[in-house]
Formats: structure tokens, sequence, C-alpha cells
């Protein structure tokens, strides 16, 4: 017989909030008892074409639900993602032309599968209904939800407050984030907790449309990206892309604090509550070193998304670069004519993005040519194979011809 509450102990593991936490164990004890599976929605605006492992926070729990019953309908905002969701934004987002929403859609489809079950997915697009919708039908939706609710909204609030405007098509989103819930008849609809407004107004609108349900709703908290501080984003840098190569993904997640690590996993790594708190605990009491838990966050994580093979791979490249101080296996070449000025180098290798980074890189230190530390940025390079570091992690082999 399952244990119940074990499951929901492990639902509620890293959850931010739970609305309706009893609809949850009652359809989960249904699937058991009676076989009914239920179905558990999350949405995603594909407004850049790869996930972080951010976004898997949620993923992941959905993953754990198909195990107990879910059918997962991962919603692709074709149709919103073309507004732009204002959760948590100062001023209007810009809009996305179709084409590039529909590219990133595309690259959605394929990442997800590396966490949650095809067979218990559903891939869903609300362009489908919210054209059908048509006009009448949004006039209809607007009719559903009071301006003097809609501006409590604490983004919204704050944008009134310093005078930045908000765009009417702003009002829209959480309505069909909405009505969503309402197409799709979910039971369950899971995000962010920046998300708290829009994923309410699904249940407050499954109401007014007589679905004959109200979705229970789970809120999952902003993973920290790799500084520590900020939520990962791309925007800021402090992400690891789902696509993101098996070294990097390793090195990076090595590169968190030890702190941050117990954070990462509780919410991303598969380890049940009962392995984590021993792990941690003999990390507390000195049996097991802090690095080497991290390591093993480091490959789970890698692993996941690359295989056994390649989570192997660059652990090896790891310990190879960082422990012996040794050169990558596998380098990208560049070409240049001689002489080559090193400035211009560490641009053409891709390892500073402009000259100005790569004169401060230089005078921070942080550059090296065949392992040796220099310091004068107007170094000439003359005909031959150089590899040229930057920091610990950037390398690339030069050929000056």
């Amino acid at each position: 017989m399952v244990d119940l509450m074990q499951i929901m102990q492990e639902i509620k593991r890293g959850v931010a909030e739970i609305i309706d936490e009893e609809r949850i164990l009652n359809l989960i004890k249904n699937f058991y008892e009676n076989g009914e599976k239920f179905y558990v929605k999350a949405g995603f605006d594909p407004t850049a074409p790869d996930l972080h492992l951010g976004h898997t926070v949620v993923l992941g729990k959905m993953a754990l639900l198909q195990k107990h019953g879910a059918i997962v309908q991962f919603l692709i905002g074709d149709f919103t993602g073309q507004i732009g969701d204002p959760s948590g934004k100062s001023v209007t987002r810009k809009k996305l032309d179709r084409q590039t929403v529909l590219k990133n859609a595309k690259t959605y489809e394929e990442q997800v599968f590396k966490i949650l079950d095809p067979n218990k997915t559903q891939i869903m697009f609300n362009s489908k209904w919210t054209n059908e919708l048509g006009a009448s039908g949004i006039v209809e939706l607007t009719s559903t939800f009071p301006v003097a609710r809609m501006l409590e909204r604490d983004d919204f609030e704050k944008r009134i407050k310093a005078g930045n405007p908000i765009s009417i098509s702003e009002f829209l989103y959480p309505l069909i984030q909405g009505y969503d819930s309402v197409a799709m008849k979910c039971d369950i609809e899971m995000g962010g907790t920046d998300q708290k407004f829009n994923l309410l107004m699904g249940r407050t609108l499954q109401r007014i449309y007589n679905v004959g349900k109200e979705q229970a709703v789970i809120m999952m908290p902003l993973l920290e990206g790799l500084d520590g501080v900020n939520k990962m984003s791309k925007s800021l840098g402090n992400y690891i892309g789902v696509t993101d190569s098996a070294n990097d993904m390793f090195a990076k997640t090595l590169s968190v604090s030890d702190e941050l690590m117990w954070r990462w996993y509780e919410l991303l790594s598969t380890k049940n509550l009962e392995e984590i708190n021993r792990l941690k605990h003999a990390v507390q009491s000195g049996e097991y070193h802090p690095k080497k838990a991290k390591e093993d966050l480091a490959y789970e994580i890698t692993a996941r998304y690359h295989g056994n093979d390649a989570a192997n791979v660059a652990r090896d490249e790891f310990n190879k670069i960082h422990v012996q101080n040794q050169i990558p296996t596998e380098l990208e070449t560049f070409d240049m004519s001689a002489p080559a000025w090193i400035v211009e180098a560490l641009t053409r290798c891709k390892l500073s993005p402009t000259n100005s980074q790569a004169r401060r890189d230089i005078t921070a230190n942080a550059v090296s040519v065949n392992q040796k530390k220099i310091d004068d940025e107007q170094l000439k390079l003359e005909a031959g194979e150089y590899v040229l570091q930057v920091g610990k992690r950037k390398f690339a082999k030069l050929k000056v011809v």
C-alpha cells in the first residue's frame, strides 16, 4: 500500500506555497485507488531559445507528479509570448514576432523531454483556443475581472507610482493565462512565486466559466543563479542552460557556494529528502568533504542532460584543468596573421567580448599564453601556435601565420 503522506512530503519539498493541498492529496489518492489520472499544467512563453536550470525546478516537480498519476500539460505560450508577461517587470516588455516565438517553441519541445516522461506529457499551444476565442470572446473575457483588482498587482502598483506606463495588452496577459486553465481543464497549475496573481486567475476563471473544478496551485521558489543572489537569468549571465556542454555544466555547478549547494540539492536533485539530510549531516560532521558533495551534485546534473559517459569525461576534464593545471583535451582553434596583437587575439578567440574587456582581463592578471601569465597589453604574437586562457575555464588555441 502506498504511503500518501510520504508522497505528499516529497511533493511539498522545496515548494514555496500550495493552494488547496487537500485537492492534490485527493487526486493522488484517487489515482492509486481507482487508476484515474489528473492534469497538471505549466506554461512557458518561448521568449528565449533555451531553458535553464531555473526552469527545471518546476519541470522536476511535474516529473515527480507524473509518477503519481499526473498527465503533464506542457503549455507553450505561442500567443501570450507575443504579449509578454508583465510579472515582476518595471516596464512594458518588448513584443516578439511570431516567427521568433515559433522557433523558440520548437527548441522547448526538444528540451523538456530531458526531464518529463514523453508518454505522460501533452505539448499544447495556447494560440489554438485564443485564436478561436476571437474578438467577441476576448471582450467577454475582459468583462470577468475589474480593473481595480488588476491594479492591486504589486508590479502594476509600483509602475504607476513610478510613472511608468502600463499597456492594455498587459492587462490581457493574466486573463489569457487564466483562460488557458479553462480551455485545458487542468486540475493543478504550477509556476514560480512571481506568477501567483496569474495562477490564481486560473482558479477564478474556471469558476466563472463553470468548468466544474478549481485548479490547485503549486508555486516553486525562484532558483538563485551562480552568483547566489539573483534569480537564475540569461540576461544576468548567472545561469546554466539545459543545452550547455557537459564540461560547462559540470564546472559551473562546482562554482556555486557551499551554502547555495544545499539549496540546489533541494530544488534540483532527484535524491529524496532522507538522502540529502544524511549527506548534509556527513558534511557538517566532517565525514564528507563539501567539495565532494558538490562534485556529486555536478555529476548528477550533468548526467541528467548528457548521460553518465559525458559526465565522467566532464569530471575528468575538470580535474585535469583545475586540479592538475593541465590544458583541456579539446580546444577550439582560431587563425590570425602575424604579428597578432594579444588584445585582438583574445576577442578573435571569443575569450573576451570586446577589446576593452580584453585589456581589463590582462590588467586583472587573468590572461595566460601557453600557461604563463601576461601583463603586457601591447604584446605581439609571432608565427606559431599558442594556447590562450582567460580565467579558469576559458581556453582557445590560436594559430598565427
